[in-house]
């Protein structure tokens, strides 16, 4: 096959560029610093149809890429690299610390399995294939590490066809220390997933804590339960109704978010939230906001009837409590609820700028 080698260098202070250029390839020079700028700026370059991305580090052998050729043969527009057993690859002795090993790339790769259903069982493999179609499918954004994940996350909401072919790391070459940190590089993958699944960082949690929370309000509201030998009691509503409100605002985080991502084009539109949006639209939400609201305020008048049946004087304050409490946490969702339908309508509101949101406009 017909190909070139193309070498992106974004700074290296060796003898590189000379060892690439005297060998024959082609050196692109990145000014900007950093990860993802250096695989945009070459790959951009690349005038092949398909293209081959890894570290220039002795730690893939480029000469055994014939099992990413064969799946571009056969019309797969991202072909991953499998480092790890579980896909049939081998890391050979040193190739790779152990908290990389057996901590971090088996924990990230089966998050973004769950949370993306990504086929690929290694999420980090930095050796893998793609079309510079797909790739201008991708829309990547990110400039650093995180363009790895990236890559992986947009061609799954792309439903770009994938494919994993197993291969082997070796020991890389260098000879200075990588400029990988595991637990700083880790915990920025993770952030990244996380940021790009509103549904698992902010609406599976909230909807939780949100029933949890309701659930035992409710009965606490009535009257004290017994659960084996614990006893519940005031002390526990007051903890039920800070478990709704905090499972509340983390839903509407989730819609926040969603919103503005899919704005900003950093997701894709997802025809099951704009059709929840043709109910949850802003003059809805309001009208939701004001019922619960009202139904707060009936309930802070009723307690005040009562205080006053009582001639205004002491009243029990387990009983009184027992009314307040739901009655302030009723008028503290139905504020919020109006207040973050009109902000959900401002994220979505069109500009020049920013992609509409598939949404229905309020």
């Amino acid at each position: 096959m017909r190909g070139e080698i193309v070498v992106a260098d974004n700074g290296s202070l060796d003898n590189s560029i000379e060892i690439a250029e005297k060998s024959g390839a082609r050196v692109v020079l990145v000014n900007e610093k950093g990860y993802g700028r250096a695989l945009r700026g070459g790959i951009q370059a690349a005038a092949g149809k398909w293209i081959l991305m890894g570290d220039a580090d002795d730690s893939y052998n480029f000469s055994e890429i014939s099992g990413f050729v064969v799946k571009l043969q056969e019309g797969f527009e991202l072909v991953m690299g499998c480092r790890l057993p579980v896909g049939g690859g081998t890391i050979l002795p040193g190739a790779m610390p152990w908290k990389n090993r057996w901590i971090g790339n088996p924990i990230l790769s089966f998050i973004g399995r769950l949370f993306f259903k990504c086929p690929a069982h290694d999420f980090h493999c930095g050796l893998r294939g793609f079309t510079k179609d797909a790739f201008e499918k991708m829309d990547l954004k990110t400039t650093g590490m995180e363009f790895a994940s990236e890559m992986v996350i947009k061609s799954t909401f792309k439903n770009l066809k994938i494919a994993e072919v197993p291969i082997t790391l070796h020991k890389d070459g260098r000879s200075r220390p990588p400029h990988l940190k595991p637990w700083r590089d880790g915990w920025r993958h993770l952030r990244f997933m996380l940021l790009f699944s509103p549904q698992w960082l902010f609406l599976a949690p909230g909807i939780c804590l949100s029933a949890l929370g309701i659930l035992f309000a409710a009965a606490l509201s009535l009257e004290n339960i017994q659960i084996g030998g614990v006893a519940f009691d005031v002390g526990t509503l007051v903890v039920a109704c800070m478990t709704v409100i905090i499972g509340f605002q983390l839903v509407a985080f989730a819609f926040f978010t969603k919103v503005f991502a899919i704005a900003e084009g950093l997701l894709p539109d997802d025809p099951k939230f704009s059709r929840a949006f043709k109910f949850f639209n802003l003059e809805k939400g309001i009208l939701i906001g004001l019922a619960i609201l009202l139904a707060g305020i009936v309930l802070s008048v009723r307690a005040v009837w009562i205080w006053k049946l009582a001639g205004f004087g002491e009243l029990s304050p387990e009983e009184n409590l027992r009314r307040l409490i739901p009655a302030a946490t009723l008028i503290v969702l139905g504020i919020q609820s109006i207040f973050s339908s009109f902000f959900m309508s401002a994220l979505g509101l069109k500009t020049s700028s920013r992609k509409p949101p598939a949404l229905p406009k309020p």
